[in-house]
This record gives C-alpha cells, structure tokens and sequence, in this order.
C-alpha cells in the first residue's frame, strides 16, 4: 500500500526517516470465507454466495487467531469473500478484539454493515473498509447485484453515524476510471475518512477480465487527479486519507511530481522516506491466510502455498525456510526487463510480481503495469521485454510503453 497522503505530508511537516530493524512481522490479510453476496467482475477469489467446502472449522479459526497474537503481528485485516457471511464471523471477532491486536480492520463490500453496526461498534473495530467500483448503477454493473450500492452506502453513513473510521475502496478500470473525481466528491460528501485507489491485479476473476485494465494514459491521468486532491487535503488541513494498493510504480510517479514542484531538498527528503518503505511487500510486510487456511505472500498469490494452518502454525510457515518468501524478501529482488533496471527499484521494489506470473509465467519478469515510460525510470530501450497485459479489448499500442 502506497501512502499518499502520509508522504505528501513530508512536504509540509517533515519528519525523521525510520528504517526497519530486525525482523519485519506481517499485516495478515485473513480471507475468512469465499462465500459472498454478490458476484464482482475482479474478483480475486472468485467468490459466490454458496458454500465452499473444506473452510476452516470454528476450532481452527480460534487456533489461528491465537498463534497470530502469539506472534506478535501488527494488524490484522478479517475479509472475504464477504467475511461477515462467515457462520462464526462475530466469535472469531470478538476472540481478535480479546487478544488485542493492535489494528483490528474489516474489509467488506458493505451491504450488510447496516445491519451489524451495533455488533460492529460493540467490537471496536480500528477500521472498516467498503468496496464501491462506481456511482449507483457502475457500482451494481460491477457488483453484480442490482441495490449494492444503496446498500454499501447505508453502511457507509451507518458507520459515521456510530463514529467508526470507515473508508471506500475502489478498483479503477477502463470501465469506471471517469467515475473516479465523483468517488472523491462521495468521500468528501459522506464525510469518508480514507479513499483507497486500487489498481486491477490479475487473480481470480481480475485475470480474466483484465482486458479492462486502465490504459496507461488513463492511469496517469488518475493518478494526477489524486495528486492533486491530497495536495489540498494537505495544504488545507482537510481529514481525507489518499492511498493507492497493487502498483507501487505509484510512489515513483508522486516523486516525479514532488521534484517538478518543490525545492530538491524536499524531493531528495521525500525519496528517502519512500527508499525506507521499499515498495512492494509481498512476502515480507504483507501475509494472507485465504479461507481453507493455506498461506500466500499476498492475497493475490492463490497459485502459490506456502503450507496450511491446519498443519503447521501461521508463524511457523512465515519464518520458516520457503524458497519463494526467502526471494521475494531479498533487496533487491532478482528482477527482469525494465524492473530489473529501472533506477527507482528501492522505491518500488519490483512492483506487483504476481501480475508478471500471470503474463510471462515468470514472477521476476517485468511487472506489465507500470505505466512510467522507459525515460522516467532511467531504463535503455534494449532492456525492455514485450509484454501486454491487454487480452480481449484492443488498446492503442503506444498505451504499453508510452
């Protein structure tokens, strides 16, 4: 996750630089269910409303929550599927609130927080995340349920009403990427205390319609849009938290800006900050336990296990020897094609891997979205690889590589 706002904050407040030290424990990503109300075109576990077999039982579930405090992680994310389908999602909640996480979220598509919020403020929940792909009928075409917007909304105001930090998410497409200044204008709106951009990664049902992936000029274009609008969050001391997830190319492009528009000392203070963060976390800040208890490096990387919690204790597996985390932790990773030399890779750490899988079949082959051109990552003309993520829809060429 790329923190716009935290970093265009540096701009006007700056701050010391911290490096990690020691070992990095995992923000887990817990896929409680694959059972879900409605039927998302990107879907990246391919969810239903049916049930699906082989989930982990209650006993289970509580085991894990237990060796996940034990461990020590940071914050723990409890989605889905929509995780409140889950039979025992207020148990396994209320267990998670007694053990004390330090961050405690729920990701949900919304439709159903309404009429849990009285449950949900019981809990304390640090944080309650609500996917909205457009306004009104974008939002249903997407979601593939007619009132799902009506209906996440009323959740939205639900949690304002009771005081819980709530945020939007939105997964910008050729499809909604013009939806996007009204997504902002809703937040503003409704009061939203964070907007969450996220960029399509090709898993589930987001690979196959990834045809419908921003174009690059279109992802540029929404990229300066919220640029822009954390730049006046900022300057006027305005509550709304900017993020970006799943194309850490993303920090690379608000540097980019930073040094057209301020002093060099402010830019070579924020490129600092950003080299602490190192980009891309898969494998390393980032965990997922998807809901049959396997475990990934992300929540993206169904394909690839790195065991399962009904043999082996999550923390266990995390720091143990897999030849796969072991890389995907390595600084810098062992890159391709323009990743491999582009000149911000301490930045961006390579980017989203599991989109190069999906397209080349190789993890360390260039990541496909990167929409920078070859000028401004510092890379030659012959260290690019031909590649598109684009199937199914026809896109101009000159949109691949600008």
């Amino acid at each position: 996750m790329f923190r716009l706002t935290q970093y265009m904050r540096e701009l006007v407040h700056p701050t010391p630089v911290r490096r990690r030290s020691g070992p990095v424990k995992p923000v887990v990503i817990w896929n409680l269910t694959r059972t879900c109300n409605l039927r998302c075109r990107h879907c990246y576990t391919t969810s239903a409303d049916v049930p699906f077999p082989g989930e982990l039982s209650h006993e289970q579930a509580m085991g894990v929550l237990d060796d996940l405090a034990g461990f020590g992680i940071p914050a723990l994310i409890l989605s889905g599927g929509e995780p409140l389908s889950r039979f025992d999602f207020f148990p396994l909640a209320e267990r998670a609130r007694e053990l004390g996480f330090r961050h405690l979220s729920l990701s949900t598509n919304g439709t159903r927080v309404a009429e849990h919020i009285d449950r949900l403020v019981e809990l304390d929940f640090d944080y309650v995340g609500i996917s909205l792909d457009g306004i009104g009928q974008m939002n249903d075409w997407f979601r593939g349920v007619d009132g799902a917007y009506d209906a996440a909304l009323a959740g939205v105001r639900a949690c304002k009403a009771r005081g819980v930090k709530v945020g939007l998410r939105f997964t910008i497409t050729e499809d909604n990427a013009d939806m996007l200044p009204a997504m902002i204008d809703l937040c503003d709106a409704e009061g939203v205390d964070k907007f969450y951009l996220s960029h399509l990664v090709y898993a589930g049902r987001g690979n196959k319609n990834r045809g419908e992936d921003t174009a690059r000029a279109r992802t540029r274009k929404a990229m300066d849009q919220l640029i822009d609008r954390a730049w006046v969050a900022v300057a006027e001391d305005q509550p709304l938290e900017i993020v970006t997830g799943n194309n850490d190319a993303d920090a690379v492009w608000f540097l980019r800006w930073v040094e057209r528009n301020f002093p060099s000392q402010r830019a070579a203070h924020v490129a600092q900050h950003l080299e602490a963060w190192g980009g891309n976390s898969s494998g390393l800040g980032v965990a997922n336990i998807d809901p049959q208890g396997k475990v990934h490096p992300d929540t993206y990387w169904s394909d690839y296990t790195v065991g399962s919690v009904k043999d082996t204790p999550f923390s266990t597996l995390w720091t143990g020897a897999d030849p796969m985390l072991a890389t995907l932790r390595q600084r810098p990773r062992p890159l391709k094609g323009r990743c491999g030399a582009c000149a911000f890779k301490d930045i961006c750490g390579g980017n989203t891997r599991i989109r190069a899988l999906q397209v080349t079949g190789d993890p360390w082959a260039e990541d496909p979205a990167c929409y920078l051109t070859n000028a401004e990552i510092g890379v030659d003309e012959a260290d690019r690889i031909a590649v598109s993520p684009f199937r199914g829809k026809s896109h101009d060429p000159e949109h691949r590589f600008l």
